[in-house]
């Protein structure tokens, strides 16, 4: 812990020095950038629940449907190349390219949001999920089955547990994505309330210590959602660390 917080003051004296130094209207200091934090302080909250939930539904929706679809794909390894040119182009896609689309089928209210964020997150987590199902041990598949195992038993006791952190590192890289998506639409297909409206709106009026403190409210949002997951990730797949 002390070398976060130590890590942490650096960058706050790094940055107070730039912008003492650059004496730009558009590097706040630390403190001018916290100060115009607390002044908004009760948007923030609501903003912040307003996103939170979203990405919650988002990837909660995207993981249901993600890892049991990527643990029969990657059960299935024949059927999943045949369709892994598929997964590969959607996957390229960038999520943000299908804003429109989004936008035409469901509209601008919060379904749009958490649909586009789910595809994107969808994806990955299939695609890791299967991966670590195929790339699972070989020895220890065939020991179960010498044992007698049948096929679910070594696909619940053997393939499922050593396709667990392949699936967690999807899960992990899903998460961060799923944030970054709804917080760009918040910005950009209408919403009233969410980081990602507050954001746009200090910036149309410059209140650049504010869009600052706003910025570090939506890194400490995917920074909590990211380390949730890493702590889960520690206490299910332990024998990894």
């Amino acid at each position: 812990m002390k070398y976060t917080i130590g890590g942490i003051i650096i960058f706050l004296l790094v940055w107070h020095g730039i912008a003492v130094i650059s004496n730009s209207f558009f590097l706040p200091t630390p403190q001018e950038t916290i100060e115009a934090g607390i002044k908004m302080i009760d948007k923030i909250k609501s903003a912040s629940t307003a996103t939170i939930g979203r990405i919650v539904i988002a990837f909660g929706a995207a993981a249901a449907i993600g890892i049991p679809t990527g643990l029969l794909l990657g059960k299935a390894e024949k059927v999943y190349r045949n369709i892994e040119p598929c997964i590969d182009f959607l996957r390229s896609i960038p999520a943000t390219a299908l804003f429109p689309l989004f936008m035409i089928i469901f509209g601008i209210g919060d379904l749009s949001k958490i649909i586009v964020a789910g595809f994107g997150a969808v994806l990955i987590i299939i695609f890791n999920t299967a991966s670590g199902v195929m790339n699972s041990g070989k020895a220890r598949v065939a020991a179960a089955k010498i044992h007698g195992a049948s096929i679910w038993q070594i696909f619940r006791e053997v393939t499922f547990w050593e396709s667990l952190p392949q699936t967690f590192v999807g899960l992990r890289i899903a998460i961060s994505l799923t944030v970054a998506i709804v917080i760009v639409t918040e910005m950009f297909i209408g919403t009233n309330v969410g980081v990602g409206r507050m954001i746009i709106d200090a910036q149309v009026v410059f209140n650049i210590p504010g869009m600052f403190a706003l910025l570090f409210v939506a890194g400490g949002i995917g920074y909590v959602c990211n380390y949730i997951l890493f702590r889960i990730e520690k206490r299910v797949v332990h024998w990894t660390a």
